[in-house]
């Protein structure tokens, strides 16, 4: 009985991911995106409890093109891609990095932004390069590129810090408590998001960000079953129009001071 009730769920798992779900989704009048809440400046909860942010401007504008309205369901960041595969949420729309090893079980829009994975440390510790890090604690969240990166080129940083592995957060918030609190010496994770956070802190000079170009920089794309190209479709003229008419521009200049949009080419 086990395995025949594993081998439905399994069936019922493969279903949803390969399912085309636009006309569903018009006929609900809803969308579901999942996002890590607390990741500034993409999507993330004010002291009042509003969820605001980049992505959550980015996508409002995209649906209400289609008369549609977006819920955000806040996950864990780690278990995204099993969310979306399980049809509990539509989309990943959270500073979500577009990689070769997730296009093989992810959709993905084009492009819309750029980002790159940073060492962010405290001014005080000295430390201006991954070489001062050997020997140190690092910070990484589960789940995120920073991770991945970490992972897939050991030798850069990985094989440097103490115990060679990282302490995995559930969030970036956690990661800067602990190393406000000299508990780790560093974090790896978003440019974007270290940029944010240091420039809203009351002494953003007790900062520093180092760069390595050790690590490439990445786009951020929206995230979607592998079965809804009319979802992809949708989405990506939506942006395309945005950036046409100026829209894309002013939320860029809005969270970023900028337009630093990349609306890169269809997947």
């Amino acid at each position: 009985m086990p395995t025949i009730f594993l081998s439905g769920c399994e069936n019922v798992t493969k279903k949803a991911n390969t399912a085309d779900t636009w006309s569903q989704i018009q006929k609900r009048g809803t969308v579901i995106i999942g996002l890590d809440d607390s990741f500034v400046p993409m999507g993330f909860r004010q002291k009042n409890g509003k969820l605001v942010g980049y992505d959550i401007d980015l996508a409002r504008a995209v649906f209400k093109q289609y008369g549609i309205k977006v819920d955000f369901q806040p996950i864990d960041w780690s278990m995204k891609e099993t969310e979306l595969r399980n049809g509990t949420i539509d989309l990943i729309w959270n500073g979500y990095t577009l990689t070769p090893d997730r296009e093989g079980k992810v959709l993905f829009s084009r492009s819309y932004h750029q980002n790159k994975q940073v060492l962010v440390t405290k001014t005080k510790d000295n430390i201006n390069s991954f070489a001062d890090m050997t020997g140190k604690v690092l910070g990484v969240q589960n789940g995120s590129t920073g991770n991945t990166v970490l992972n897939e080129n050991p030798s850069i940083l990985k094989d440097l810090i103490k115990d060679q592995s990282p302490v995995l957060y559930d969030n970036f918030s956690e990661a800067f408590i602990d190393l406000n609190a000299d508990r780790i010496q560093g974090i790896m994770m978003d440019k974007v998001y270290a940029e944010y956070y240091i420039q809203h802190q009351k002494d953003s000079s007790a900062y520093k960000i180092y760069e390595s170009s050790q690590i490439k920089s990445e786009d951020f794309a929206v995230g979607m079953r592998l079965g809804d190209k009319t979802l992809k479709i949708k989405i990506d003229r939506a942006l395309s129009k945005l950036q046409k008419n100026g829209q894309l521009e002013k939320i860029n200049e809005k969270w970023f001071g900028e337009n630093s949009s990349w609306l890169g080419n269809h997947n």
